[in-house]
């Protein structure tokens, strides 16, 4: 497979606490882990397969070998639709799709672009898949910038930017622009998105037991080989330890941040995460966001969203939409506060995690 880039940053900020590598004790379940490189990041996928009581699935290297070819072809699927770095990705043909006919699309990126949709109009335009042009304005995309825009160079690009500009019709599987400039950047979207096609198709193949992670977002499915929740490890930002381990099954979880991608101008601190509504890097004090959702798609956007929205809007949010959330906000002192919503206490308090 070729590490082709969907993604323009990568965060790697969720960090796996593995609890078992392989068996060891002949009473345990058998299981594989997978490492490989895509979409400009790594994967890892855990699957324990058998019951420890000699009557394992396919025990043998051809399972391995066939888990593994289940795992990249749906990641390769994902790349070769979806990524803004493959000139012949069908993506970069919307892109380039300079017409106000419809463009027909393939059914994983329709669904794709309905979910980005969603998020879009929940959050009232605090994520937006046309946020490309700004992202590369500010230094962030394939080249960095001499310098950030200008007042009169935003105006502009926003001309170019929101959700609305685009099109989606359900039943003929169209996108149309109204805006012949505008372009789609999945990057806060497709790796989430790449999580579940994985773990769909490892359940499909019979393997309810699961941990899947494609460049920081997660999906669990079932216990681990110690027959617990899947421990899912937070990285706190600007150090190599642990925030916290949340317990995860059957459940996806995705984290943004800001502190992994920025750069000092004049005495000031720009961030990658880029506010659609402003056209501008937000300037507030989250660092990172955690989401818990049954599916990483929605995790992955919901985390974006919320970063862009900051502590106070972002965690208003979260909790009038009972959204299981983790933030982690910059202190005066250099240290980090600790915010969860509700929802993401109750999923701790679940499992017996204080």
């Amino acid at each position: 497979m070729s590490p082709q880039l969907i993604v323009r940053v990568l965060p790697s900020i969720v960090a796996l606490a593995v609890a078992t590598a392989c068996a060891s004790r002949p009473s345990d379940p058998l299981s594989y882990e997978l490492v490989g490189s895509t979409m400009g990041t790594r994967y890892v996928v855990k699957v324990i397969v058998g019951d420890g009581a000699g009557g394992a699935d396919g025990d043998d290297g051809g399972s391995e070998a066939a888990l593994r070819e289940l795992i990249e072809t749906e990641l390769e699927l994902v790349d070769r639709l979806m990524s803004t770095y493959r000139e012949d990705s069908e993506l970069s043909r919307f892109n380039r799709h300079a017409d106000v006919t419809p463009f027909v699309v393939s059914d994983a990126t329709f669904e794709v672009l309905a979910e980005a949709e969603r998020i879009s109009t929940w959050t009232d335009g605090a994520f937006d898949i046309t946020v490309g042009p700004l992202v590369e304005a500010w230094g962030f995309g394939a080249a960095p910038a001499a310098q950030p825009p200008s007042d009169d160079e935003l105006e502009g690009l926003r001309q170019r930017i929101g959700f609305a500009t685009l099109r989606l019709d359900a039943a003929a599987l169209t996108v149309r622009k109204t805006e012949l400039r505008v372009e789609g950047d999945l990057s806060a979207i497709a790796k989430g998105y790449a999580v579940d096609r994985v773990a769909e198709a490892l359940e499909a193949a019979g393997f309810p037991r699961y941990m899947v992670e494609v460049g920081g977002e997660v999906r669990a499915g079932g216990l681990n080989a110690e027959a617990a929740p899947w421990r899912i490890a937070i990285e706190q930002p600007d150090a190599a330890s642990f925030q916290s381990i949340v317990p995860l099954t059957d459940a996806a979880m995705a984290t943004s941040g800001d502190y992994r991608s920025f750069y000092e101008w004049e005495g000031r601190r720009i961030s990658h995460t880029i506010d659609p509504r402003t056209g501008r890097p937000v300037e507030h004090a989250l660092a990172s966001v955690t989401v818990v959702s049954g599916r990483c798609v929605t995790a992955d956007a919901l985390a974006t969203a919320l970063s862009v929205l900051g502590p106070d809007e972002g965690y208003r949010f979260a909790v009038a939409n009972d959204v299981a959330a983790l933030m982690l906000t910059r202190r005066a002192d250099g240290g980090f506060e600790e915010q969860s919503t509700p929802a993401f206490q109750r999923l701790l308090d679940d499992a017996g995690v204080r």
